[in-house]
């Protein structure tokens, strides 16, 4: 499979700030072609990047007040090898975490997936989330966790997965939260799904339906948003003035949610 993705940001910063941009396709992945180019007020500015123990990529800069562009371009070759299995993970994950709060959703979890296991819980609580949610772009807010989207029964894609997340690790399953470049979903943006792990291996759940889960491409991995954003900053103020995001793919899969499918 080849799949070309790229993103473009445009941001006004009021003043001194420090920006974590999490836009580049993670480690494991072939790339047969990059691009990183940053620039302010038309002067290019050169990034530093930190790479986490999931191979994801993040870009740390300093910037002065100014306009700021930003433009990513990929295009991945094949799929990477099946994501690394960490010991660490089987702990960190089974934990409540600042959206995904399992330890209040134990007793939903427990009553309504009573003696379900295995791959057939994946989907299970996939699809019940996809029954009780209605996916409504600009409904939620950033604060918004998985008990709140529950009651909103409503959200976009980062909502989905921390409630499957949530759900998962009241069940004791270690699930984690994976940001995406997604070809095939539409309105395109950046993506966000849930990944689970059973039978030794993560796999992939996303309640939205909107995209295959076999053209994802990986950018960051963590406990849910507050890990896997595409752009943090601190100390100044900044405006996103312009977000262009695009994954496209040379054949795009027919997902069957019934089916096993992992993130490569």
């Amino acid at each position: 499979m080849l799949r070309n993705v790229s993103a473009r940001l445009e941001l006004d910063i009021s003043g001194r700030a420090d920006l974590v941009l999490s836009l580049a396709v993670a480690h494991g992945g072939e790339l047969s072609s990059e691009r990183l180019s940053i620039a302010l007020n038309g002067t290019p500015i050169e990034p530093q990047e930190v790479v986490d123990r999931h191979g994801s990529r993040l870009h740390t800069l300093q910037s002065d007040a100014g306009r700021m562009t930003i433009e990513y371009s990929a295009e991945v070759v094949g799929q990477a090898e099946p994501a690394a299995i960490d010991e660490l993970d089987r702990i960190i994950y089974l934990r409540p975490s600042r959206y995904c709060e399992s330890d209040t959703l134990l007793p939903t979890a427990r009553s309504e997936f009573a003696g379900i296991q295995g791959f057939e819980l994946l989907a299970a609580v996939g699809a019940w989330v996809q029954e009780r949610l209605y996916y409504v772009p600009g409904s939620s807010r950033v604060t918004d966790g998985a008990v709140g989207t529950l009651l909103a029964r409503q959200g976009v894609c980062r909502d989905y997965a921390h409630l499957v997340i949530a759900l998962l690790r009241a069940l004791d399953v270690p699930a984690r939260m994976v940001a995406v470049y997604a070809p095939g979903l539409s309105p395109m943006d950046f993506h966000a799904v849930a990944e689970a792990f059973i039978d030794g291996q993560w796999h992939a759940v996303d309640a939205t339906g909107l995209a295959p889960r076999q053209s994802l491409v990986r950018i960051s991995t963590g406990r849910d948003a507050a890990d896997i954003a595409f752009l943090t900053n601190h100390w100044a103020n900044l405006t996103l003035r312009e977000l262009t995001v695009l994954a496209i793919a040379d054949v795009l899969p027919i997902d069957d949610p019934l089916r096993l499918a992992e993130i490569r």
